[in-house]
């Protein structure tokens, strides 16, 4: 059967209630055709035929299962088609002189089918596959855990019920925060004073580095001398050329150059050796 045939098969035989199906109500026609195309052999021309037959027969089960999982937030029509390919791979391995009833099989196929489908598409942010694993076994611990308790359990009690460290319990519950992502659109307060979220986080400001470096140059400063420290603040304070400093303390022009290069270089030394 080609993929175009099964999804017109999934969508068109989906069930409209979610009754319960008896897996044993279906025609035992079905389970005849599994078991005639299992003694063909792989390359007989009829058997890509009895195939498509089986399928067809059980998906009745496959979208039943599909609408268990409805209302999760995927398209009911995705979970068809997911369970679809559940049951395909199922009557594919099925092997009857196993003696197992294909129901029986197929089930938990299908639902592993169902379940990898939430696993992989539903994360706002892709995480480990790891750590999706760990979210449900910390959230089945927790719903058991309340139960046992009475109270909701502790990081220390999730970590002895799934005997894995408490780090490994915070790792997962940090994961579990990229299952659901939360729009910077998203409004915040009431009224005409609501803002969006995404208007509440701040943006880079380079005035922190700016401070930073001023805190590092107090003690910087503090290792030149007393001339050197007067030549930089009429410098770089008072704004002053370097004739004029020379006039104010007395010494030339070129030897003011030689000493505003010497402070300079200690301060780059002791900054360098902050940073």
């Amino acid at each position: 059967m080609t993929a175009p045939a099964i999804s017109e098969q999934t969508t068109s035989t989906a069930p409209t209630s979610t009754a319960k199906l008896d897996p044993r109500a279906l025609s035992d026609s079905a389970t005849d055709l599994l078991h005639a195309m299992a003694a063909l052999p792989a390359n007989h021309p009829s058997r890509p035929a009895l195939r498509d037959k089986a399928i067809e027969a059980w998906l009745p089960l496959a979208n039943h299962l599909a609408h268990r999982y409805s209302g999760r937030g995927e398209p009911t029509d995705d979970l068809a088609q997911t369970a679809a390919v559940g049951l395909i791979k199922a009557i594919d391995k099925f092997d009857p002189a196993r003696g197992v009833d294909f129901a029986g099989y197929a089930i938990p196929t299908i639902i592993g089918e169902l379940k990898r489908h939430f696993r992989d598409r539903t994360w706002d942010i892709r995480v480990p596959r790891r750590l999706q694993e760990l979210r449900l076994a910390i959230s089945d611990a927790n719903s058991s855990l309340l139960q046992t308790l009475g109270r909701s359990p502790t990081v220390a009690d999730i970590a002895a019920h799934l005997k894995i460290t408490e780090e490994e319990v915070l790792e997962g519950l940090e994961g579990a925060r990229a299952y659901n992502a939360v729009s910077l659109s998203t409004p915040t307060g009431d009224g005409d004073r609501a803002t969006e979220l995404g208007d509440m986080l701040g943006g880079e400001d380079g005035e922190f580095e700016l401070a930073e470096l001023r805190v590092a140059l107090g003690p910087a400063l503090a290792t030149l001398d007393e001339r050197e420290q007067k030549i930089l603040t009429l410098r770089f304070y008072g704004n002053l050329t370097q004739s004029q400093i020379a006039e104010q303390i007395g010494v030339s022009q070129m030897h003011v150059s030689r000493l505003l290069a010497r402070a300079l270089t200690k301060l780059r030394g002791q900054l360098d050796g902050t940073y």
